[in-house]
């Protein structure tokens, strides 16, 4: 499972539906950790992919990717379950024994205290300095991995963006009316889903290439799932590739995925208090996006609320109010969008 989060689940790629090797930091039950062996695949567009290993010995994968020729660094770390602590099997705290503390006290039947002391989140039989290490190294490989997945994509100039919000948002709808204004602007769309094809299939029938991510269990796409569904879309250079993240407001803030933007999506029937109830996840956006406008006059919506407290989180949020049903709103969103892609094919 994931240590960071706790989730679990082999990602399921659309099409031939194959298995990948499970991402690092989740562990298959009854089949040990993931071993992330290489794959001898051809993808017909030229780039050498290096895929390190985190277990003492390199495998070097030659891709053969005719028409452009770049590096594609995927680290394949082996999985490993957490080890826990062992000490005293009834108590998650040590007392008075030197050890960290795995939650602060508090002499009460209905005083969790869960989310205090430095890991920032408690869970039995694990101190909080195990905690700590335990995320920080599944973080880091899948950093590494983000910054494979970044390296390729600038090489391209692409434009990659992370849709991320809580479900029933309107992000499907938003990148739905997005690609139609966009015209014949070449791009592809990763979806990231629990289950079904349903968005992916929404996505195609704007006439855009997308790939469907099935994570199952898991509550978030990461890094490695991201660089797979990149070899197999083959995006265009110069080209914009969307993400639309599993609907979370909490794990996917954590994993980057070598985009370039987050995009905060939030529905104006949400509550004016979302940003602070979940900081990370806005503090982690470069964008935010207040959908739904056309709801506001049936709601008790505060809009000027909604934005004093994503700025209250992080005052560098570039805010758009629009309603991707009706298209108020939609033009500065757009422009934004095309400027950022003209930053990209600028020459450096």
């Amino acid at each position: 499972m994931c240590t960071v989060c706790g989730c679990a689940d082999t990602p399921r790629f659309e099409g031939a539906l194959k298995e990948k090797p499970l991402p690092f930091g989740h562990v298959d039950a009854g089949k040990g950790p993931s071993q992330g062996h290489g794959h001898g695949h051809d993808h017909g567009h030229g780039h050498g992919h290096g895929h390190a290993h985190d277990h003492a010995h390199d495998h070097g994968h030659g891709h053969s990717h005719a028409g452009h020729d770049h590096p594609h660094d995927h680290a394949h770390p082996q999985g490993h379950a957490p080890a826990q602590d062992h000490g005293h099997p009834h108590h998650a705290q040590d007392h008075g024994h030197g050890h960290d503390h795995a939650r602060d006290h508090a002499h009460g039947p209905d005083h969790h205290h869960y989310g205090t002391g430095a890991a920032g989140v408690s869970v039995p039989g694990l101190s909080q300095a195990r905690l700590i290490e335990v995320e920080t190294s599944i973080l880091s490989k899948n950093d590494a991995l983000a910054q494979g997945n970044r390296r390729v994509l600038k090489a391209l100039q692409v434009l990659a963006l992370n849709l991320v919000s809580s479900p029933g948002s309107g992000k499907t709808t938003l990148l739905c009316e997005t690609i139609k204004a966009l015209g014949d602007a070449p791009l592809a769309v990763i979806e990231g889903d629990q289950q079904t094809s349903a968005d992916a299939d929404r996505i195609r029938h704007t006439g855009a290439r997308a790939i469907q991510i099935n994570t199952g269990k898991g509550c978030h796409l990461d890094a490695q799932m991201v660089g797979h569904a990149i070899d197999d879309l083959m995006p265009a250079p110069q080209s914009y590739l969307f993400i639309e993240n599993v609907g979370n407001l909490v794990c996917p803030a954590a994993f980057d995925l070598g985009e370039d933007a987050k995009v905060a999506i939030l529905s104006v029937t949400e509550g004016e208090d979302k940003p602070l109830k979940y900081p990370d996840m806005f503090t982690a956006a470069q964008v935010a996006i207040l959908n739904k406008l056309d709801l506001a006059p049936h709601t008790d919506a505060d809009l000027d609320a909604y934005e004093a407290n994503l700025l209250r989180v992080n005052p560098g949020l570039t805010i758009f109010r629009l309603s991707a049903r009706t298209g108020e709103g939609m033009g500065p969103w757009l422009d934004w969008l095309r400027g950022r892609l003209a930053d990209k094919r600028a020459p450096r």
